[in-house]
């Protein structure tokens, strides 16, 4: 199983790097050709999902190698130090392509085959809808950080594509030139959101942050479905490193309970979490009741 979901991680990450690859090269050529700015900046923008793209790769690769005597929690949080990388790359781009649109409003040039233009920007949308939708749903089926974070990247580039596209088209009909790199300026601006999204979510798995409420919440419920076998719990901890969830509490038992007993109930805990919350590792601290609880005195009434 584990196996399986690190083949297809790769796969879709390899994947990403050769659409990628196929559309900045495109991109590049057509933006020369045109003399427009915003599909040069539209290039760049794909360059920098290739950059992005290749670090996923590499990171889901890397991320899947089992703890080691100086990794003993694995190397999952190498996944979130992709997604940093990632966002700090589109940041780049932002500035990159500000700079140039800026210098093009001043300075202005000729747009020339504006129809090659219009056509990689189709292409471009429609290729990178596939692709994005395709690693939104692998990275939900192996919760994985780094394939989100390139699936967002391409996500943005088809949004940034669709309004190149928009105003090339106005361009072709009003003879605006200055709306190319205006066009450009709105392409930074829009990426940068998503720059900052993909930043933070990646930043709150280097600080352990804890697991989203609604998954605390799916813990604590699936133990008090087992609340007659224990007294109560306490210290409910949670962190994400990459794609895999580490869970721990103090949990309350009997004085009257076998070590044998206590030992099969926290096994029979943990495979319940682990059911539901995919590659979570759980770690149960075990205490006895010190027989003044409601329960233990209600057992001795009795």
């Amino acid at each position: 199983m584990q196996a399986s979901i690190s083949k297809k991680k790769t796969y879709a990450a390899l994947i990403s790097v050769l659409s990628n690859t196929i559309l900045v090269i495109l991109k590049l050529l057509i933006g020369i050709i045109t003399n427009s700015i915003s599909i040069i900046s539209e290039a760049a923008h794909s360059g920098i999902d290739l950059m992005a793209s290749f670090i996923a790769f590499i990171a889901v690769k890397k991320a899947e190698i089992p703890p080691d005597e100086t990794h003993p929690f694995g190397h999952g949080k190498i996944e979130n130090l992709s997604g940093i990388v990632e966002g700090g790359l589109i940041f780049v781009a932002v500035f990159l392509i500000a700079l140039e649109s800026i210098k093009r409003i001043f300075v202005g040039r000729h747009l020339h085959s504006i129809d090659w233009g219009l056509g990689i920007m189709v292409f471009s949308s429609i290729i990178n809808i596939f692709v994005s939708t395709w690693l939104f749903k692998v990275s939900k089926e192996t919760d994985s950080i780094a394939l989100e974070a390139d699936a967002y990247h391409l996500r943005t580039d088809v949004y940034t594509s669709l309004g190149v596209l928009a105003g090339l088209l106005a361009i072709r009909l009003t003879k605006i030139e200055i709306l190319d790199p205006l066009i450009a300026l709105g392409v930074a601006i829009f990426i940068t959101k998503a720059a900052w999204e993909i930043t933070k979510r990646s930043a709150a798995g280097l600080m352990d942050q804890k697991l989203p409420v609604a998954e605390e919440m799916l813990i604590r419920n699936i133990i008090n479905k087992h609340y007659r076998q224990f007294v109560n719990f306490h210290s409910l901890r949670s962190r994400k490193s990459g794609s895999e969830r580490y869970i721990d509490l103090h949990l309350v038992l009997s004085k009257d309970m076998t070590l044998k007993e206590a030992h099969n109930f926290c096994n029979h805990l943990e495979k319940d979490i682990a059911r539901k919350l995919a590659r979570s590792k759980v770690m149960i601290h075990v205490e006895p009741c010190n027989g003044k609880c409601e329960r233990c005195q209600q057992e001795c009434q009795s």
